[in-house]
């Protein structure tokens, strides 16, 4: 499906000079990216992103910034609808698996096997459903494994005053 909508990130202020990068999930994994494999996480409200951000820590929130992102992007699948996931063969509660405790304990998560499969396939990224803490079943990210400034995957920062540092020398 070709997905066009504004999008949210909550970043680590230290981190908001790279609004773009998946780097950090290429080094640690997350839910729909093995280790190794640049992910871009977006939350699909402005809440998404905060609950994804927070953990649960709703109440003791650290320091975030929140972006605003224009998607304009092809190849996208949408794990929240129930006829795409059976079509993939892919069982609802594989989704919400343990992912980081499996990771720990040496086993792969099916979210990591599902992902190599889709970016194998071609696809760009992933509606998917958010299992942060407080999450309610409105609550949906944008997880994407190819992204750029041009189409037919664009993703840009909102950022017309160019308020967003531009590297780590704003923190000093």
């Amino acid at each position: 499906m070709h997905l066009k909508t504004q999008a949210y990130r909550a970043h680590d202020p230290k981190w908001s000079f790279k609004p773009l990068s998946g780097d950090g999930a290429a080094i640690h994994g997350g839910r729909f990216n093995p280790k190794g494999v640049p992910a871009l996480y977006l939350g699909l409200t402005p809440m998404a992103a905060i609950k994804e951000a927070s953990q649960g820590l709703a109440f003791k929130i650290e320091p975030l910034v929140l972006c605003s992102y224009a998607v304009d992007c092809a190849d996208i699948v949408d794990l929240c609808d129930a006829a795409t996931l059976e079509r993939l063969s892919v069982a609802a509660p594989d989704l919400v698996c343990g992912w980081m405790l499996m990771v720990r304990d040496g086993q792969r998560p099916p979210t990591w096997t599902l992902a190599r499969q889709l970016i194998a396939d071609g696809q760009a990224g992933a509606i998917v459903p958010s299992f942060a803490p407080g999450a309610t079943l409105d609550d949906r990210n944008l997880v994407l494994w190819r992204w750029g400034p041009a189409p037919p995957h664009q993703v840009t920062v909102h950022d017309p005053s160019g308020r967003l540092p531009k590297n780590q020398l704003s923190w000093r």
